[in-house]
């Protein structure tokens, strides 16, 4: 059975003396400079405060979510309102794990994105019945059916929540290494395992959606995306492409909303499923940023940050500002701040474009007295 994305393969019909390049100079010096920003951040907890190293934990958690967002509406055309339903599903199972059947954290983490997968299986069945704005109403519904249900899970505090043992932070694997190593306290050590699982998995993240859209299955996912009739011509399974991308998130989100409650150490239906919290920011952050780049969610994460920092005083002011900038920036630059950037200056510092370069050219062509 084929797929179809051996037809929109472009590599396959290159003429001899020409190559198709993705690549920029531009893009290889932000590569070395990301690089040594990793770096940085990966030293952080050592030498900045428990307070910085939780502000920098809150922007790689909200930047993750807003990539796995982008890649599902920006690329895959599903707009979702319902992410916040893995969220709690991932905290809820690291809850879970921990609580009831003595788990390390550590160990939590990644089988709680898997069970938030796993919910995603159902989720796809009745929600991929649905299309444009019945979609993301659907999705928002479902996640408020998932809401309601864990809430009802008593051993885990019912309505109200619950919190984590004390000693499952202090215990997890890796705080007493840093404990004795490096003289943390417990609490500080715990926040920095979360930290560094955090910034791995927002490299990963970024690393893998970049490679994704690099490959014949990028290709595929634009296609869906701008014309789905044309690209299931072209022979592309568009339901087995949006089914893929829609588990991916949903175990990616899985997985940050687990880190999140960690660190917090205390859940509750109403926090873990918030819609405005863990969609409508992220939803913003990409909007602002630029949906269908990679970059626009890294310049989003960090405006967002700023406007909360400097605003979030402001009660009910602080969200009236950020609904103001979203209609201001959709008006003036409907492809976000990254999108206007990139238009005045050429600027793209993850080049996905193919562009045809190289060719030689024959003698006859080259003109002369005869030509």
């Amino acid at each position: 059975m084929t797929t179809g994305f051996e037809t929109m393969t472009p590599e396959s019909d290159v003429p001899a003396g020409w190559r198709i390049e993705t690549h920029t100079r531009l893009a290889r010096i932000f590569g070395f400079l990301a690089l040594a920003a990793a770096i940085a951040l990966a030293v952080t907890p050592f030498v900045a405060s428990r307070g910085i190293v939780q502000d920098l934990f809150f922007i790689l958690t909200m930047l993750t979510l807003a990539q796995n967002w982008n890649l599902l509406a920006g690329y895959a055309g599903l707009i979702s309102v319902g992410q916040q339903l893995f969220v709690g599903c991932g905290a809820y199972a690291l809850f879970g794990l921990v609580i009831l059947l003595g788990f390390d954290p550590i160990l939590a983490v990644p089988l709680a994105g898997l069970f938030a997968m796993l919910v995603a299986v159902p989720t796809a069945f009745f929600a991929f019945r649905l299309y444009g704005p019945y979609f993301a109403i659907g999705t928002w519904v479902i996640a408020e059916v998932g809401r309601l249900l864990l809430a009802q899970w008593k051993t885990l505090g019912g309505g109200t929540g619950t919190s984590l043992p004390r000693n499952a932070t202090r215990d997890m694997f890796g705080v007493s290494s840093l404990v004795d190593w490096f003289g943390m306290r417990p609490p500080a050590a715990a926040d920095a395992l979360a930290y560094w699982l955090v910034l791995a998995l927002a490299a990963l993240t970024i690393a893998f959606i970049y490679k994704l859209l690099r490959s014949k299955h990028g290709l595929g996912l634009a296609a869906v995306r701008d014309n789905e009739t044309a690209a299931r011509a072209l022979g592309v399974d568009a339901r087995r492409l949006k089914t893929l991308v829609y588990l991916l998130t949903a175990f990616v989100t899985g997985i940050v909303g687990a880190l999140i409650y960690l660190q917090k150490a205390r859940i509750s239906p109403d926090a873990a499923f918030s819609l405005t919290d863990w969609t409508a920011y992220v939803i913003f952050i990409v909007v602002i940023g630029g949906i269908g780049t990679i970059e626009g969610p890294i310049l989003g994460v960090l405006v967002f940050f700023a406007l909360q920092n400097a605003f979030s005083s402001y009660g009910s002011w602080y969200l009236l500002a950020l609904g103001v900038l979203a209609i201001i920036t959709m008006l003036f630059a409907p492809r976000g701040l990254w999108g206007l950037i990139s238009d005045r200056t050429g600027f793209e510092l993850f080049p996905v474009r193919r562009i045809l370069k190289g060719g030689a050219v024959r003698d006859n062509d080259k003109g002369g007295p005869n030509g």
